[in-house]
């Protein structure tokens, strides 16, 4: 099957299509361009200044899977397509074009000729293969790159500038897999480099900036690429960036976020919290909210764990939370409360609103069941020990916190002692990694319901330690099915199962939101609900 380069296959069309919810603005003199609120003809030249809350300790896009770093690191490197934010149709980028097999499992990209990587080199098909052989030796930081090609059989040159992957088995995600930082396509020689080496010293890319400048948690520093000119499709600027520079400022307390960036020291703020969107509100700031598309933000539980491994006691924590109430309190305005395993944004989204409203009797109803009775102090005891978790958490977020003493009250009202541990970004991943943890506060971003599959087969990275099951066989299926129905049907049966055994208990989907100065334009979400600076300019 031959795709054109605007993809309108029906078949394919459907297969990715994303479910979006509109950027909402709120500024004194809103605009509709997606930030700033003057008016004027685009023009090139400045710096854009942004604070973002945390550092992954990383700056190669094939590893990291933090917001926060991905807004700079995205603008290294470009991708074979592109994902449209509103309709989900996945669009030509450094792939021209594409043709994929009637069974998918062999996906054949033509890639466009002319473009070059920063130092000097030109893009090739051997460069993709080397990529893409490359990736799964990544490591625990590349689980979401690694994800994407699982059950790659061979990655092929056919010549020059066409290039053939081919899976062991029909494999839908793939192609949008293609359009996400995660398979950002890096130089021969960036991609020889160690993963220690990618991660403290950077990659050479072929996107719109370069990488001027690294220091751990203080700063990411980019620099304009000059002649740039193999944009995305979707792109409205073509050739190279309108702004010169990027300056990424780790700034961890969002008070101070808010506060730089209404006094103009920066110029955007990533992670905007609920407490300061009053102070911003009457200046020259825009709010840009949307909805992360992906498993929603709440706790995942290591089923491996012995209190966890009885599914009444995973069912009661996931009856005793109000959602409502953590979205209303904590979370920037317009925050949904969970209502799936995966956020109203992501396609086949299922809504399981009733399994997961709040019931406190019925949580309490299944602790006593389980054979967990009061303590003196309020909190269950059985055999002697008492009735505790502990969440491990990191301070990305200025609403983690707070969400998760909710989480604690709310879950020692029916008996669960819960202790919060917060870690450093890093240190999260390797522990999830080892499984040497009760729960974990996060989420995973993805605009493909194959991050179920990801996440939760007990054949890939099986991060909560579920056991072998029917679900593995679901989760398979909907990534073998070329049949977009028949791939809803099951990406529902797999959320239903999911939430009906709480492997994991979904919260609030993460809205990302952003402050951004008025003189700030075309700062947009991209499918994913990160940002692509190419368009954004100063004025």
């Amino acid at each position: 099957m031959r795709a054109r380069p605007d993809f309108r296959t029906p078949r394919w069309a459907q297969l990715t299509a994303l479910l979006t919810t509109s950027v909402l603005l709120t500024a004194c003199g809103s605009s509709t361009d997606g930030s700033g609120t003057g008016s004027g003809k685009p023009r090139s030249g400045g710096t854009l200044t942004f604070a973002v809350g945390s550092d992954a300790g990383c700056v190669d896009p094939q590893q990291v899977g933090s917001n926060d770093t991905i807004y700079s690191v995205r603008q290294i490197v470009d991708s074979l397509t592109d994902q449209d934010p509103k309709t989900g149709k996945i669009v030509p980028w450094l792939a021209k074009s594409w043709d994929i097999s009637a069974d998918a499992t062999a996906f054949t990209f033509h890639l466009r000729s002319g473009v070059t990587f920063s130092d000097g080199s030109p893009l090739t098909a051997q460069v993709v293969k080397d990529n893409f052989d490359a990736i799964p030796k990544l490591g625990v930081l590349g689980t979401l790159a690694e994800g994407y090609l699982s059950g790659a059989k061979s990655t092929t040159v056919v010549d020059q500038l066409t290039v053939k992957v081919t899976f062991q088995q029909p494999n839908a995600q793939f192609l949008q897999a293609t359009s996400t930082h995660s398979l950002g396509i890096e130089s021969s020689a960036s991609v020889k480099r160690s993963p220690q080496q990618k991660c403290s010293d950077g990659v050479v890319g072929s996107g719109p900036f370069v990488l001027k400048g690294y220091v751990q948690n203080q700063s990411v520093t980019l620099a304009k690429r000059p002649g740039y000119a193999w944009g995305s499709s979707r792109w409205t600027k073509k050739g190279e960036a309108y702004l010169d520079k990027l300056v990424f400022k780790v700034v961890p307390e969002a008070g101070v976020r808010a506060g730089s960036l209404r006094s103009g020291q920066v110029d955007a703020i990533g992670s905007v919290g609920r407490a300061d969107e009053a102070a911003l509100k009457g200046g020259q700031v825009a709010f840009l909210r949307r909805a992360n598309p992906g498993i929603t933000f709440g706790l995942g539980l290591n089923n491996a764990r012995p209190v966890l491994k009885d599914a009444r006691v995973r069912r009661a924590i996931l009856s005793a939370i109000d959602r409502k109430q953590i979205a209303d309190t904590v979370f920037p305005t317009g925050t949904r409360p969970a209502t799936s395993v995966l956020a109203h944004t992501t396609p086949d989204y299922t809504s399981l609103a009733p399994d997961l409203a709040l019931d406190t009797s019925k949580a309490k109803s299944l602790l006593d069941e389980a054979g967990w009775k009061a303590g003196r102090d309020g909190i269950r005891v059985k055999d002697g020990k008492k009735l505790s978790l502990t969440v491990d958490w990191v301070p990305n977020a200025a609403t983690n916190q707070p969400a998760l003493e909710l989480v604690q009250q709310q879950l020692k009202s029916i008996g669960v002692q819960v202790t919060l541990k917060q870690l450093q970004l890093p240190q999260l991943t390797t522990i999830q990694q080892s499984g040497a943890y009760d729960a974990i506060w996060g989420n995973i971003t993805r605009a493909d319901p194959d991050i179920l599959r990801n996440s939760f087969s007990t054949k890939l990275a099986n991060f909560y330690r579920l056991p072998a099951s029917g679900l593995d066989t679901t989760l398979a299926a909907q990534a073998a099915t070329t049949d977009p129905a028949e791939r809803g049907r099951l990406v529902a049966r797999a959320q239903r199962s999911i939430v009906r055994d709480a492997n994991n208990v979904p919260v609030v989907e993460l809205q990302t939101q952003l402050g951004v100065s008025a003189k700030v334009h075309g700062l947009a979400f991209d499918a994913s609900s990160r940002i692509q600076l190419h368009d954004t300019w100063v004025g």
